[in-house]
């Protein structure tokens, strides 16, 4: 793994600086105090994981249990020097080519209901980036239950090639936000294609930001 000198990229304070101007100091001191972890590193799970790291959200925890296959390089953010990498540490990697000064916590496991409170217990915000649904449920259901005041944004429904314009954020509770069209999962004839799942974690890491920010739809 390259170091930030050997990469020759620009000093931490420089990063910080030109995300400053895009951002303004105040609410880039929010993303930078941030803690959020991704469950789940698949199709959406790394499109998210990247597009905080570009907006230079400070603390990633990372979670998967997998590794990367050849057949994740069409809608994931992984690359063929990867394949046979746990995914934590392959986006990781990858994260660190966006911005090598995020502090990142890799966990190779497979979430369950007897170790989730230990692995989320940190995080400020949780995203849930599953493919089936008995796992997102799990997840769900073990972050409300254990963590009332921990935001949680996850997802249902991106499968397909139905319209973009379907994909929506909706508040379902104070801290639990849904995205997707809620009705298109896994199980389509099609299956996920690209451009669609991206969208839907656009729509995720967008409503992290806006919590970060303080904005809070009603």
């Amino acid at each position: 793994m390259w170091g930030a000198a050997e990469m020759g990229v620009p000093s931490q304070e420089k990063i910080l600086q030109t995300l400053e101007e895009r951002h303004s100091k105040d609410l880039q001191a929010r993303f930078s105090a941030a803690s959020v972890a991704v469950c789940g590193l698949g199709g959406l799970g790394s499109h998210i994981a990247a597009a905080l790291a570009r907006a230079g959200v400070g603390r990633l925890h990372l979670i998967d249990f997998d590794r990367v296959d050849l057949s994740n390089l069409h809608r994931q953010q992984y690359f063929l020097p990867q394949l046979g990498m746990e995914k934590p540490l392959a986006l990781r990697q990858t994260l660190e080519q966006i911005n090598p000064y995020l502090q990142i916590r890799t966990d190779t496991v497979r979430i369950a209901p007897d170790n989730l409170p230990a692995l989320l217990a940190d995080d400020g915000i949780v995203c849930e980036a599953f493919d089936r649904a008995e796992e997102k449920a799990m997840l769900v259901n073990g972050v409300l239950e254990t963590f009332p005041k921990t935001y949680l944004v996850a997802a249902s429904g991106m499968a397909g090639l139905y319209s973009g314009n379907e994909i929506r954020t909706r508040k379902i509770t104070g801290h639990f936000y849904l995205c997707g069209d809620g009705q298109h999962d896994t199980a389509d004839a099609l299956g996920l294609v690209a451009p669609r799942v991206m969208l839907c974690a656009a729509h995720q890491a967008h409503t992290v930001l806006r919590i970060l920010a303080g904005e809070l739809d009603p």
